[in-house]
């Protein structure tokens, strides 16, 4: 067999394993919790037209670029911006990595609650009296903490095993994933009443169209779920084989993705239209958290085989959860491997800093809600980051250089450099969205560092993290630099 085509230990064994693992790291909570929220309260159908629009404008151009800088640069973050823009711009690649790691942070917490529902299904214990009942008398406790703590072992668990280990995993529970969806989105539609969460889900206002926020959102939910600009894929792409594709897969993990969040869509809506219709605003406006742990529970509560459905629907938040976690705490770990690190002891430490950082979020919901709003902003700034990369070095000659690569299955031509403009302005329009509409006439709530929604504390925290790493710069640029060359000569 040819050298350049035999799998290596560090790279995945096919586009297979690689699809699927890409496919974990993109889907997410957010996919299944989320989406459903947000089309329902912009509009449903009108929303849908708007968020096809923004994969083809934010998520697949940028899924594209880091496929491509990820096969590229051989690098993690740090690395791959101090390879395609110089030693000047480390600070930019870490501030993606950090802003991952951080969402990692909490994003255990998330994965725990699911852990404890979904067991909490199986005894019976959900949903309780009252439909609040289970979940305040769960999250902010010691046993928030206790799955916190679990979450994060699994995860770093799958990445302990190395590439193939990931890969393995992606394989049993992205395919696990898709089935247990696919069938929870049948049950929804077959339930009486259901056309009527159909149609809302794909009846398009056309009028509503000219209400800007529906376009905001849209490009939100694209930012949020499918990955894009986290650094996930590009981390991810780092064990590509050398033939293998770039912007096919970019599609395809994008409309798969976009695939998921859509059953899910017809999943929550249809079982709301069907099992409690008057109460379809309170549910959808309240919030991830209220969606997802007071009211599903007491939507299956209501159906006939309600328990085994809302058994099936926790073990998919588990799964959807824990491939993204394995995503980012190898994104991390990655970063510490091109500062130098065995892979071992960066897993070691990026395991001890999860647990211990996600312990304020696992304890007190109002800094999990904070931080899931600081870091959410701040993925917009990559977003911007990776547009900005692209700009500097060159659109056209990037896409020469790092996606129309040996192993390209399709040839993309200028469109997408007219779009990673875009991508560049999207990114400035809806970070400035986010802090103006989190404007207040009130100076000491708008500054208060820790408060769950304000721009003080997206400012604050996010102008911290830019200081801090453009002064450890020249550190991280020197050290990714003298790795990379040790490497060379080994």
């Amino acid at each position: 067999m040819n050298p350049q085509s035999e799998p290596s230990s560090d790279q995945f064994s096919g586009r297979l394993g690689l699809i699927f693992a890409t496919i974990g790291a993109a889907i997410g909570t957010g996919n299944i919790w989320r989406f459903p929220r947000i089309a329902a309260s912009n509009g449903g159908g009108s929303f849908l037209v708007a968020w096809v629009v923004f994969l083809l404008l934010w998520s697949v151009p940028l899924l594209i670029l880091e496929f491509g800088m990820g096969k590229g640069t051989r690098k993690g973050a740090i690395g791959a911006f101090v390879k395609t823009l110089g030693p000047n711009f480390a600070w930019m690649g870490a501030f993606v990595a950090f802003v991952a790691t951080a969402i990692m942070f909490y994003y255990s917490v998330v994965m725990g609650w699911t852990i404890r529902f979904f067991v909490g299904t199986l005894t019976g214990e959900v949903p309780g009296a009252t439909p609040s009942a289970f979940w305040d008398s769960f999250h902010s406790t010691s046993g928030a903490l206790v799955t916190h703590v679990i979450a994060m072992a699994l995860g770093v668990f799958v990445v302990s095993k190395g590439v193939k280990g990931i890969e393995t995993a992606a394989k049993v529970l992205i395919p696990s994933l898709i089935v247990l969806v696919v069938l929870l989105a049948l049950r929804a539609v077959t339930l009486p009443g259901a056309s009527a969460g159909l149609a809302f889900l794909f009846t398009p206002d056309w009028a509503a169209l000219g209400n800007y926020q529906i376009w905001v959102e849209a490009l939100t939910q694209n930012a949020w779920d499918t990955g894009a600009g986290w650094g996930l894929v590009l981390t991810y792409a780092v064990y590509m084989r050398a033939n293998e594709d770039t912007a096919l897969n970019a599609f395809v993990i994008g409309f798969g993705n976009n695939a998921m969040s859509l059953l899910a869509g017809i999943m929550v809506l249809c079982t709301v239209f069907s099992v409690m219709p008057e109460a379809a605003d309170e549910i959808v406006g309240a919030g991830n958290e209220g969606l997802t742990f007071i009211w599903v529970p007491q939507l299956f509560a209501q159906m006939p085989g309600g328990r085994f459905f809302q058994a099936l629907f926790f073990l998919a938040l588990v799964f959807a959860a824990w491939t993204s976690l394995v995503a980012m705490i190898e994104m991390a770990s990655r970063v510490l491997m091109d500062l130098g690190l065995s892979r071992g002891r960066a897993i070691s430490i990026i395991g001890t800093a999860g647990v211990l950082f996600g312990i304020p979020s696992a304890l007190k919901l109002e800094v999990f809600q904070n931080q899931d709003w600081v870091w959410g902003v701040a993925l917009m700034i990559c977003g911007f980051f990776f547009a900005f990369a692209v700009l500097r070095f060159g659109v056209t000659k990037w896409r020469e250089t790092f996606i129309n690569q040996e192993g390209s299955d399709i040839h993309i031509g200028a469109w997408w450099d007219w779009a990673m403009r875009l991508v560049a302005v999207e990114a400035v329009v809806l970070t400035g969205w986010f802090l103006w509409s989190a404007r207040t006439d009130d100076f000491r709530e708008t500054w208060t560092l820790l408060s769950p929604y304000n721009v003080g504390s997206v400012v604050i925290q996010i102008a911290i993290a830019i200081v801090v790493l453009v002064l450890a710069n020249r550190w991280l640029a020197a050290r990714v630099q003298e790795v990379d060359t040790t490497h060379d000569e080994a």
